[in-house]
C-alpha cells in the first residue's frame, strides 16, 4: 500500500513538473533582446534612426484592461485620415513593426505601432499568441478611434503572432477595422505546436497536448484550441490581404493558403518568392509592395 501511495505521489509530482515545463516554453517564451534587435534593425538597414526622429512621433500609453499599460507611437505626419495599426511578432517589439510603417508613410498613411503584452515597454507578465493580445488590439484600436475622425480608414497589419493576433480581434470586434493584413500567421497553435516540437523533439502529440492543455487551461484560463484561426476566419467581412514566405520552414505557407481559402468574401494572396519567416517584405520589396498597392486599389481603401 505504503509502495503504490509513493507511485501515486511520485507519478503525480513528474506530470506537474512536465506541466509547468511544457508550459513555461510557451507562456515565457525567450525574447529577443530590445538592444540587439534595435542594433539588427539599423545594421540590417530597416531602421534609419536618423529618419525616424524626424518625425512627429507621439509616445502613447493605453490602459489594458489586464491592469497594465500598452506602450506605443503614434505617428500622424499627414492631413489624411488613414491611420494603419500595426502587431508586431513574438519575441520582439514594435522596433519591428518600422519597415511595415515606412510602407505606409510613404503613401500618405498615419501609423501606431506598440508593444505586445510581456514585450517592449508594454507590461504583462506572460503570452499567449493572440488571446490576451486580441483584447489589448482591441483597446488600441478603441483609442484610436476617439482621436480620430469617425471617417477615417483604419487598417490593421500583423506579422506572425501579430497576425493571430489580428485575425482573432476581427472575428472578435466585428466593425473593428475596414481590412487587415496577415503576415505569415499560423492558421492552428496546436498544428504549429505539433509541428515545431516534433521539428525539434519529435515528442508524440498524445503525451504533450493533453497535457499542456491541462496546465495552460489552469495557469492562463484558455486552450491551444482557443487560438485557431482557421476555425474562425470565414467569419471575417472585412478585406484582408494573406501574406507569406514560399521559404518559411517555421510557420508553413500551407497554414496561409488555408486561411485564404477558408476566408469567404473579399481578399487576396500574395505568396512571396525568397525570404524565410516574416522577411517577405525585406526580401521581396518591390514584389510586396505591388500586392498591397493591387489590394488597396482592389477594395478602394486608398482612397
Amino acid at each position: 500500500m505504503i509502495t503504490l501511495f509513493i507511485f501515486i505521489v511520485a507519478l503525480f509530482t513528474i506530470i506537474v513538473i512536465t506541466g509547468f515545463i511544457l508550459t513555461n516554453q510557451i507562456i515565457y517564451i525567450k525574447k529577443k533582446d530590445d538592444d540587439e534587435l534595435y542594433n539588427r534593425e539599423v545594421n540590417e538597414g530597416r531602421f534609419k534612426p536618423e529618419a525616424f526622429t524626424q518625425l512627429p512621433c507621439q509616445k502613447i500609453e493605453i490602459q489594458s484592461k489586464y491592469n497594465y499599460k500598452i506602450h506605443g507611437w503614434l505617428i500622424a505626419p499627414h492631413q489624411a485620415n488613414k491611420y494603419m495599426i500595426f502587431c508586431h511578432g513574438v519575441t520582439v517589439n514594435k522596433v519591428n513593426s518600422i519597415k511595415y510603417m515606412d510602407v505606409f508613410l510613404e503613401r500618405g498613411w498615419n501609423v501606431l505601432a506598440y508593444d505586445h503584452r510581456r514585450h517592449g515597454e508594454s507590461g504583462g507578465k506572460t503570452t499567449s499568441y493572440g488571446y490576451y493580445e486580441k483584447h489589448d488590439l482591441a483597446e488600441v484600436v478603441n483609442w484610436l478611434k476617439q482621436r480620430v475622425d469617425h471617417n477615417s480608414m483604419i487598417g490593421i497589419h500583423g506579422e506572425s503572432m501579430g497576425a493571430v493576433t489580428v485575425l482573432l480581434y476581427a472575428d472578435m470586434v466585428k466593425d473593428g477595422a475596414d481590412f487587415y493584413i496577415a503576415d505569415c500567421p499560423f492558421s492552428d497553435f496546436e498544428e504549429q505546436l505539433v509541428y515545431r516540437v516534433k521539428k525539434s523533439v519529435n515528442l508524440p502529440k498524445q503525451l504533450f497536448i493533453p497535457l499542456t492543455n491541462l496546465f495552460l487551461q489552469w495557469r492562463e484560463g484558455y486552450s491551444l484550441k482557443n487560438i485557431s484561426p482557421i476555425s474562425i476566419v470565414e467569419n471575417i467581412t472585412q478585406p484582408i490581404l494573406f501574406i507569406h514566405s514560399q521559404k518559411d520552414d517555421y510557420i508553413l505557407p500551407e497554414m496561409t493558403k488555408n486561411l485564404y481559402k477558408q476566408k469567404k468574401g473579399p481578399k487576396k494572396l500574395f505568396l512571396a518568392q525568397n525570404g524565410s519567416h516574416a522577411l517577405s517584405l525585406a526580401e521581396n520589396k518591390t514584389a510586396y509592395e505591388q500586392v498591397l498597392d493591387e489590394f488597396l486599389a482592389q477594395y478602394k481603401l486608398d482612397n
